[in-house]
């Protein structure tokens, strides 16, 4: 466990954290916008919060009172306003996934019961059509984008202006409205199809632990920028990056997309955010070809080594130019929800760009562990945020086991599911269905997915992202998947394959190839270098080569099953 490095404002629901949190940093800019036009405006938190009672009153006069109400749309603040004051007083917050198909979406608002949504345009003419579907309870249609009402589609702004009015009439319905911080209030949806995806259950208490965590071992602060990029339904960036903020008093600025990521941490001077590895090895990628441009590269690598052994903050002041690429106030970066190459983690800090590894899951509301200034080593998650306790189960021989973990911000169970939450529910403690390592000191090491795990014949274990990180590293090298495959009618004759993702005019001129045959040879040729590294029961004895991108989740994670059903599909 980690120990507690900051103080930490007590909260016991997110409603006492609004309140809390908007005393102390009222007059502070809570979001800074950026218009059509290219100019800017800003909320500040007491202005948030009197958004957040002034819709929750509407709702709660629409008659919304202890319902399910979804959330669908890009990341924006008029989302974050809805969520509150959703969860805040009126019922429970169901946040969606902007990426779904119709058919999915429909699905999700049948199963969780839904009675109202917030949507943004994208959205419109598909809920529109839902709504009149005899499936669901589905009643009211809000637009987060629409400046009135208009028939069948409520206004956010609206009912926000309508609430103010309802207020100021003395209705203090929503502002007395008592938090039961025990009980569910958000329904997550897994990753997944709609009939695979789990419900599961979060509290105020579960979200608000976590928060405490986080801000006891990460140095944020009311000063501080965020820059909000991952998708904001996931627990991650609803977590981490929106309700995290509002509690530490902080900025938080929208990303304008993935291309734009360097531009908006320059553009807004970020100083905080979190952020899956892939967005850092674009940034790494940026950053080198920059140095390659102006021909400083080889000087920027033997300064590194030379200031190995010093204080990050040394680092800092020894690459200004590095700094100011990104801003140049960046004082902490987090990656999450996937496993960082321990490379690309290595160069950043050797740069003084402190980024750390933190792991969660959505049953942990997320944060489990996290790296911090004070107790960060590459490789590793870190160890567990205070109020986490973690062990592991039927380890091997190698300290490899299960990640087992309990406190109070684990997940109340699987809405509906009792079959699934015993079995990952068990005495107090949550399954994670990780495999991971803990070494002396408690720094914690994930190796891989339980499930993903290849047994070979000789009883050895293969992590599949242990060896995909071997094979990004190849230039030209999108992304890589490795997977098991049966040679022989011996069902334990297993052979290590691996489909990799390629960038074809990179590829030809890394290694001067044109056609296919050679664009293969070339690549084969890495593998087998490779291989050389590695003992021979690891050996990679299959190669499959295409420019389509893996099947993965919002967040970056690799869906193992599409991607072995999509190979199996073309192998036939």
């Amino acid at each position: 466990m980690s120990e507690r490095l900051y103080e930490t404002l007590e909260i016991t629901d997110l409603k006492d954290m609004l309140a809390k949190s908007g005393k102390l940093y009222q007059s502070c800019t809570a979001y800074k916008i950026k218009k059509e036009d290219g100019t800017y405006f800003e909320l500040t938190h007491g202005e948030v919060r009197d958004m957040v009672n002034a819709l929750g009153t509407a709702l709660l006069d629409m008659g919304l009172g202890g319902k399910r109400i979804a959330v669908i749309g890009e990341n924006r603040y008029e989302w974050e306003i809805a969520y509150l004051a959703i969860v805040c007083g009126t019922g429970v917050v169901v946040p969606l996934d902007k990426s779904l198909p119709e058919n999915e979406l429909e699905a999700l608002i049948e199963r969780s019961e839904v009675e109202a949504i917030f949507y943004t345009a994208k959205y419109e003419e598909a809920l529109s059509r839902i709504k009149y579907s005899h499936s669901n309870q589905l009643k009211h249609l809000i637009s987060m984008d629409t400046v009135e009402h208009r028939e069948g589609i409520y206004s956010e702004r609206e009912l926000i202006d309508a609430g103010k009015v309802l207020m100021e009439a003395g209705n203090r319905e929503f502002l007395d409205a008592k938090i039961d911080a025990e009980k569910m209030s958000i329904m997550l949806f897994t990753s997944g199809t709609t009939s695979s995806s789990k419900v599961v259950a979060l509290s105020h208490k579960n979200i608000c632990a976590n928060l405490m965590d986080i801000g006891s071992v990460l140095d944020v602060n009311s000063s501080d920028t965020l820059l909000s990029i991952l998708p904001i339904h996931h627990v991650f960036e609803c977590t981490v990056g929106f309700l995290f903020s509002l509690y530490k008093g902080a900025r938080t600025v929208f990303c304008d997309g993935l291309r734009h990521v360097v531009d908006n941490l320059r553009e807004y001077q970020v100083t905080v955010m979190a952020c899956v590895p892939g967005i850092y090895e674009r940034i790494f990628g940026m950053i080198r070809k920059s140095l390659e441009k102006q021909g400083k590269l080889e000087e920027i690598l033997a300064k590194e080594e030379a200031y190995r052994n010093c204080s990050m903050e040394e680092r800092k002041q020894a690459f200004p130019e590095i700094h100011e690429m990104l801003g140049g106030k960046i004082k902490l970066f987090i990656s999450g929800a996937a496993s960082l190459d321990r490379n690309i983690e290595e160069r950043y800090r050797l740069l003084g760009l402190n980024l750390v590894q933190g792991y969660g899951l959505t049953e942990t509301s997320p944060v489990v562990a996290v790296g911090t200034n004070k107790e960060s080593r590459v490789g590793s998650i870190g160890k567990t945020v205070p109020s986490v306790e973690a062990k592991l189960v039927d380890a091997n021989e190698e300290g490899i086991g299960e990640l087992v973990v309990r406190g109070p911000s684990i997940a109340l169970g699987y809405y509906g599911d009792e079959v699934n939450t015993k079995e990952a529910f068990r005495d107090g403690w949550f399954y994670t269905g990780d495999l991971a390592k803990i070494d002396e000191d408690g720094y914690i090491y994930i190796c891989g997915r339980k499930k993903s795990v290849i047994v070979l014949k000789n009883g050895k274990n293969i992590f599949p992202e242990e060896m995909e990180n071997l094979v990004n590293k190849i230039e030209g090298v999108k992304e890589s998947f490795i997977f098991g495959k049966q040679l022989t009618d011996d069902k334990e004759n297993i052979k290590i394959q691996v489909q990799i993702v390629y960038d074809p005019e990179v590829v030809q001129n890394a290694y001067k190839v044109e056609t296919e045959e050679e664009i293969y040879t070339a690549l084969l040729e890495k593998i087998k270098e490779i291989n050389r590294q590695m003992p021979k029961y690891k050996a990679i004895r299959g190669l499959l080569l295409t420019t389509e991108p893996l099947i993965k989740t919002t967040t970056n994670k690799i869906k193992r099953q599409a991607n072995l059903d999509a190979i199996s599909k073309i192998s036939r």
